[in-house]
């Protein structure tokens, strides 16, 4: 072979496909013509365009070097089995004299070009076609810049063994380094393994033919045998091109998303399909959107995905900009929604109002309320979540997520009612939740609304937000108050604040005068039956007698209005009682007049705001709290006393209140009465004026109850583990943003430091030295405890954690099991104990009817057959028991009768209570034992309690017979309509999901149609939620675990076929 002038390295390539072969054997296959010859054709013609070399030679050795892009080898492992081979390569070694000369030419034209494919990086850019059959993940060697101070090759592109770069040996001996590709998993197919650089033992040894150009052949032999050493992960080349092709696919349709994800323009509806506005149109009746919920959307820091809190009156459409910004993140940013509301109630309506858009656009929509809800939740692979949780379930689900590092799934909170942040240790839960959004996750966009804050600007600055604001209402609002006989209609602007509008014009009997001294009745039948009022009244009995009282002087003319309707109403409260009907109810809904208070029965409940919102019910007397839940509006709205119990109004109870005044769509205008006294005249004149409370940080409420908390939870996840980064964390809060006005003289750091204090005292954490840095201690270590870990993983109040702690402890020495009663004592909730005192005779009465075991439980636990019998006797009691494990052990009874009989009404009046206690005692156990079952979960000793409490939270969560569970886990479906669709034969959620609208409405008694679209609807998002899980489960199990030990396996069987 011809020696080079100077010492140049030539690179060469090895293509990865088939070489012609022209000798042919029986096992040599036909050559096959591809698009990539093309591609050698143009490389080559545009080297010479840039070198100018045009020999004959060197075009026909270029022609003999890369005249093909078949692979050496084909599909063959060793070219002992191809006889034919070594000729072949003998042939091409006779031509690399001619190329070499080729070679030389080019490179005095232009140094430092070097043939790496052979063609260059711009020539790879311009002619896609070998990268597309490579693939992304299998990029062309990098061009290498040889010159004479080059003292190794450069970085060699990932290849098999058989197609490794050969660098032309000068007197010292270059390194080689390889490296090649297996697939991995989804854009990452590759893994390199290194082959560190070789040197040979002579490699300082000169010799006089060290330039000199070695054969083809003996450099292949040299190559094989190096890499003979090294472990080459078995892997067919076909799967593996496969393999790269796929992540080509997979790269470019992600490249694509981003790039339409960053334009917001998947369709005309503020980036939104056609269907999105289509769907607004057939299930709400939204056509257009106010002018201000445009602005809103398109705003910039909504475009640019900025946290934003956003403030208006009551009934102005806030929720529907929400909804909008949701699907935005669900459907164009492939990201996971949390949706954080008050209560449960509220929670419930809007799984059943969004299950629908979650079927058409193919998301989920997952509840997170009362004992629902699973931590972590299932991490979809192919669908988006919506969460809609209550404040404390939303806060769990963010832990969880903290927890297991998926915390950034979550695209978008939205927080609706946010003014909540100052509503006692609720709105502690909610500061929790959002500084831990904002310490953990910076992509994480937070969206508040409100439609009662004032002190905006400190809220801005906790959540780091921009804030909009209008007063818009699509129905004019306009608020009146009554003093004696004459109505007044507020004008904040004049000087006595009220100006006079009008006497009352109906004349009143001296015996009605006496039972109507507020003129209820007047102002209510100005209003009804056509249109809807609202009476507010102070308390729950209040509510009930308001409305007996009308309903007996009312004309006997509204007994006709909807009669049909309001009979089949009483039909459904009858059956959805077992046969009992609240006796106010049975004589109040005949005038289309009914209470709401938290008094009734969860059925009753939905009926009640059904028969409402449909018109069957024309007046509703209610507390309060309805303010805040569903929405319900009216045309008049009357606060029957500017009180709330026994205290006075805020200005956001008020604001709330009269808020619900006009029916968009439906009212022209909305008017507000509020009744009041001449004592109250001045206060109810600053109420009407003054502007809204502000929303303070409740984390040092209850001797800092909710800091204490938070500190602990921050210590279990590790989002902290000094008292310096708690300060930090600290620093994020609403609390530090209000230090100056809540703190009383005390230093933040006083303020942790007795936080600290307290955890460390009840051995829910420990503190350790740290580390020492040249003699000085720089920190200590906090660590969270096993107890402490149970507590923060159950959500349990702290003030009880030990007790808790204790009573399992000492139920595991004697855990009676021939009934449910011990397990019941021990979920029972303990901030229900002082809500309750025992009825002594009842509770006598119950404990003797008792089984002898339970009896004998009941002794273990304090509370004997002797003291009950003195206390039922009215006899004095010397030494008595713990009161609050007797009543505990009462309301467990009462508990335990209700899992027995499932009839709310007969337990009630068995135990002489309200059913609306009974209701709240059981939504409350049921609640408390999901989280006593996670408490359990993480301590080892309690291992025995995590199948049983399993079990009996699903029993106390739907307290129906098992038959009728299936059909309860469908959103909306509560025990009266489970017994009426299993009495029709709909007895499994594929049932319900299967059936018919039209169908289900003549089976089913007094069911609306609206109402059949959204049990069924429902009841196809909860199975479309399961098969999703179990599909998620199949591709886990057939996935090939990331940690297999050993060498890699073949991708061929790296994928199990389930037969």
């Amino acid at each position: 072979m011809d020696e080079l002038e100077s010492p140049t390295l030539v690179v060469r390539k090895v293509s990865t496909r088939k070489r012609h072969r022209d000798v042919k054997s029986n096992q040599t296959p036909e050559p096959k013509k591809t698009s990539a010859s093309r591609v050698f054709s143009e490389e080559k013609q545009e080297c010479e365009e840039e070198t100018g070399c045009t020999t004959e030679a060197g075009k026909q050795c270029y022609d003999q070097s890369s005249d093909s892009d078949e692979d050496l080898f084909g599909e063959y492992d060793s070219f002992a089995e191809e006889t034919s081979f070594l000729a072949q390569l003998d042939n091409a070694g006779r031509n690399v004299t001619d190329f070499d000369n080729y070679v030389t030419s080019c490179t005095v034209k232009k140094r430092n070009v070097i043939i790496s494919h052979p063609a260059d990086k711009d020539i790879m850019n311009k002619h896609s076609t070998f990268n597309h059959i490579l693939g992304q993940h299998m990029p062309a060697v990098t061009q290498n810049v040889i010159d004479e101070d080059i003292a190794g090759a450069g970085e060699v592109d990932e290849l098999p063994c058989s197609q490794l770069l050969l660098p032309e040996e000068n007197s010292v001996p270059l390194p080689v380094v390889f490296s090649s590709n297996i697939g991995n998993c989804d854009n990452n197919y590759l893994k390199s393994y290194t082959v560190t650089e070789q040197t040979s033992a002579d490699s300082n040894v000169t010799d006089k033919t060290a330039n000199k150009r070695k054969s083809l052949q003996d450099h292949i032999k040299s190559t094989l045998a190096g890499n003979a050493k090294v472990q080459v992960p078995q892997i067919s080349r076909s799967k593996h091109l496969k393999e790269a092709a796929v992540a080509e696919e997979i790269n470019i349709a992600m490249k694509a998303i981003d790039s339409t994800v960053e334009n917001l323009d998947h369709g005309p509806f503020y980036g939104l399909p056609t269907k999105v506005k289509d769907l607004f149109t057939q299930q709400r009746g939204i056509k257009e959107l106010y002018d201000w919920q445009h602005t809103c959307l398109t705003l910039p820091s909504v475009q640019q995905r900025r946290n934003l809190i956003y403030s208006l009156p009551t009934s102005g459409g806030k929720t529907l900009v929400a909804e909008i910004l949701i699907l935005q993140e669900l459907l164009l940013r492939q990201q996971d929604v949390l949706m954080i509301l008050p209560y449960v109630a509220i929670v419930q309506e809007k799984v059943r109002g969004l299950s629908g858009f979650g079927l058409e656009l193919n998301f989920l929509v997952e509840e997170y309320a009362g004992s629902k809800g699973r931590f972590p939740p299932i991490k979809r692979r192919k669908k988006k979540s919506l969460y809609i949780a209550t404040i404390e379930k939303g806060h769990s689900l963010v832990n969880s997520l903290i927890e297991v590092g998926r915390i950034e799934d979550l695209g978008l909170i939205v927080v609706d009612e946010l003014h909540m942040l100052g509503e006692g240790s609720r709105g502690a839960i909610l500061e929790m939740t959002l500084a831990k959004i904002l310490y953990s996750c910076k992509t994480t966009q937070i969206i508040g609304m409100s439609a009662t804050l004032n002190n905006v600007n400190e809220l801005q600055q906790f959540l780091k937000a921009e804030h909009y604001t209008s007063d818009f209402r699509p129905v004019k609002l306009m608020e009146f108050v009554k003093l004696r006989d004459s109505i007044y209609e507020v004008d904040t602007k004049a000087e006595d604040c009220f100006a006079f509008s009008r006497l009352l014009n109906f004349k009143y009997s001296s015996n009605l005068q006496k039972m109507d001294p507020d003129h209820l009745i007047a102002l209510v039948t100005e209003v009804i039956p056509l249109h809807s009022c609202l009476v507010f009244c102070p308390t729950k009995k209040n509510c009930e007698n308001v409305a007996e009282m009308i309903c007996k002087y009312l004309n006997k003319e509204f007994l006709n209005h909807k009669h049909k309707e309001k009979c089949s109403l009483l039909d459904d409260l009858k059956s959805f009682g077992d046969g009992t009907i609240c006796p106010t109810l049975k004589r109040t809904v005949p005038y289309g007049i009914a209470y709401h208070h938290s008094g009734l029965t969860n059925d009753e409940r939905r009926l009640i705001e059904e028969a409402y919102s449909t018109g069957i019910l024309c007046l509703l007397t209610c507390t309060s709290t309805l303010a805040a839940g569903v929405n319900l509006p009216a045309r008049r709205v009357i606060l029957r006393s500017p009180y709330v119990a026994t205290d006075f109004l805020k200005r956001s109870q008020y604001k709330q209140m009269v808020g619900r005044a006009g029916r968009a769509g439906i009212d022209t205008a909305g008017e507000s009465i509020l009744i009041l006294q001449e004592k109250d005249k001045v206060q109810v004149k600053d109420l009407v004026r003054k502007p809204l409370e502000n929303c303070y940080s409740n984390l040092l409420l209850n001797s800092c109850k909710g800091i204490q908390s938070l500190l602990l939870s921050l210590i279990g996840l590790k989002i902290v583990r000094s008292p310096e980064e708690i300060c930090k964390f600290i620093y994020g809060t609403l609390f530090s943003v209000q230090y100056q006005q809540l703190s009383e003289g005390k230093s933040l750091w006083d303020i942790v430091k007795d936080a600290l204090e307290y955890l460390i005292e009840k051995c829910l954490i420990t503190a350790k030295k740290g580390c020492e840095n040249e003699g000085q201690e720089i920190s200590c270590i906090l660590e969270i405890t096993q107890l402490g870990h149970a507590t923060y993983k159950g959500s349990i109040d702290l003030s009880y954690c030990d007790l808790l702690y204790k009573d399992l402890k000492k139920g595991l020495e004697g855990l009676v099991l021939d009934s449910l009663l011990h397990l019941l004592y021990l979920v029972t909730p303990y901030d229900m104990i002082s809500q309750y005192n025992p009825d002594w005779m009842l509770y006598f009465r119950q404990f003797s009817q008792l089984s002898a075991a339970e009896q004998k439980m009941a002794v273990n636990l304090g509370v004997s057959e002797s003291f009950l019998a003195k206390k039922a006797s009215g006899h004095s009691v010397k030494k008595s028991p713990d009161s609050d494990i007797v009543n505990r052990f009462y309301l467990s009874l009462v508990l335990y009768a209700l899992l027995k009989e499932t009839n709310l009404w007969t337990v009630a009046h068995k135990f002489n209570m309200p059913r609306g206690f009974v209701q709240n005692l059981l939504n409350s156990t049921a609640v408390f034992s999901s989280c006593v079952l996670h408490f359990c979960e993480e301590l080892e000793e309690f291992w025995s309690y995590r199948a049983l409490f399993t079990e009996l939270t699903k029993k106390l969560t739907y307290c129906v017979k098992s038959e009728l569970i299936p059909l309860m886990e469908i959103s909306g479906v509560l025990e009266g309509r489970a017994k009426q669709l299993y009495s029709a034969g709909y007895k499994t959620v594929v049932h319900v999901a299967n059936a018919d609208p039209e169908v289900l409405i003549k089976n089913v008694d007094h069911l609306s149609r609206r109402q059949a679209r959204q049990i069924i609807t429902s009841a196809k998002m909860l199975l479309t939620e399961r098969i999703e899980a179990l599909q998620d489960e199949v591709e886990e199990l057939q996935k090939l675990p990331s940690d297999m030990p050993g060498e890699l396996v073949s991708s061929e069987d790296t994928s199990i076929t389930a037969e």
